[in-house]
């Protein structure tokens, strides 16, 4: 299990923290998704073998968040 910590800008809002909820963990491998609504802070646990993070961060940046 690996974990990864970015900071989205638009995460500090409700709307945008459920929309970044759901696309994270409609992902395969994705296990938890933890966002900190101070600082925009995503904590991300997955299974690396299922997920990158490559992949994990192009699927925000296509849904337009800024990291």
């Amino acid at each position: 299990m690996a974990e990864k910590t970015i900071y989205v800008r638009e995460a500090v809002d409700g709307k945008p923290i459920q929309e970044i909820e759901n696309i994270l963990n409609q992902m395969n491998g994705i296990e938890r998704v933890l966002i900190d609504t101070d600082d925009g802070e995503v904590k991300i646990e997955f299974d690396e073998e299922k997920v990158s993070t490559d992949q994990i961060i192009s699927a925000l940046k296509q849904h337009e968040f800024h990291l």
